[in-house]
């Protein structure tokens, strides 16, 4: 992937991780497109950089991604760069008599679905591009689990799989296929204590770390994995994957 001169699309772009890498690519000389539920944070991000551009995309309206696809190809067929970030993440607890799978199905059309139609509407656009890539936001814990996440996880090990097959299926098209696979991020993915807890990543440094690794283009196998995601990525192969998985889950005495 190219790091200047793309129009890039990236879809939960209005804060969090998707905020941060719009400002930085756009730093960086790309155009950039931000796409969000939420107006007024749309307009706050394209204010502070003069040229990024806004369109609203609800992913839970079935009209709103058509919309943004055709505004799209009218007014930037250029396009050559998608980041499918969007993304929702609910804590979920199976064991209660009262659970049931509303949480579920809704993670399941946003983290699933959402990066699945994202990607359908514009992969034709894509393919007709010099330099086209599309990078979806994955997770550390598609990796090894939370247990108290369980269908956000599962979500993620499904765009991770899923990924694998759409990079060899897209084998000879010269489109390149990343997978962003962050680790616990000062965001408010979860709610607003994530985003000052000392345990996370800060996401300045987050992000300048992936940007830096899509520079050197030190990503193997399509995977851009910061050092504090590799130990859970290997946890499985190197044999720690029972005991990282008992430290992420520990059970009351």
């Amino acid at each position: 992937m190219k790091m200047t001169g793309n129009t890039i699309l990236i879809t939960g772009g209005t804060s969090g991780i998707g905020r941060a890498l719009a400002e930085a690519f756009y730093d960086r000389g790309n155009r950039v497109i931000v796409s969000g539920r939420r107006q007024a944070l749309l307009d706050e991000i394209t204010a502070s950089r003069p040229g990024m551009v806004g369109m609203p995309l609800d992913l839970d309206d079935p009209a709103s991604l058509p919309r943004l696809a055709e505004d799209v190809r009218a007014r930037f067929s250029e396009l050559n760069v998608l980041v499918a970030n969007a993304g929702i993440s609910r804590s979920e607890n199976m064991a209660v008599d009262g659970w049931d799978v509303s949480a579920a199905q809704a993670i399941v059309e946003t983290n699933i679905m959402g990066v699945l139609r994202v990607t359908a509407a514009l992969l034709p656009l894509l393919k007709r591009q010099p330099d086209a890539a599309i990078m979806v936001t994955s997770s550390n814990l598609a990796f090894v689990p939370r247990a108290d996440f369980p269908t956000y996880c599962a979500s993620k090990a499904f765009v991770h799989s899923w990924l694998q097959s759409l990079r060899h299926q897209l084998r000879n098209v010269p489109v390149e296929v990343l997978e962003l696979a962050p680790p616990y991020v000062q965001t408010e993915l979860t709610g607003d204590s994530q985003a000052s807890d000392p345990r996370a990543m800060p996401l300045a440094a987050y992000v300048a770390e992936v940007m830096q690794l899509l520079e050197s283009q030190d990503h193997p196998r399509g995977e851009v994995l910061v050092e504090r995601d590799r130990a859970r990525r290997w946890a499985e192969r190197d044999g720690r994957y029972d005991a990282t998985f008992a430290a992420m889950n520990p059970t009351a005495a």
